[in-house]
């Protein structure tokens, strides 16, 4: 189990086990959940941490491509 202290601030230090297991470092942004008289903490990536993630291999698609791609979607709903 892991602990840490609430200043009189109302502040604490989050363990580096637990900013290792929420992938967030120094400045990153945290969201807390409150269910059930429990407290879940979530970290908030920031979007350029989130650059690279998806990787296409293909060749890249064309403005008219995409256009087409578009079109096709919108008649279908």
């Amino acid at each position: 189990m892991i602990e840490s202290t609430i200043t009189a601030r109302g502040q604490t230090t989050l363990p580096k086990a637990v900013r290792q297991a929420l992938s967030i470092q120094s400045g990153d942004r945290v969201r807390y959940i409150i269910q059930n008289d429990q407290v879940r903490l979530l970290g908030v990536r920031p979007i350029n941490r989130l650059y690279g993630v998806l990787q296409h291999h293909g060749p890249a698609a064309t403005l008219e491509d995409m256009d087409d791609a578009i079109a096709e979607g919108a008649s279908r709903a």
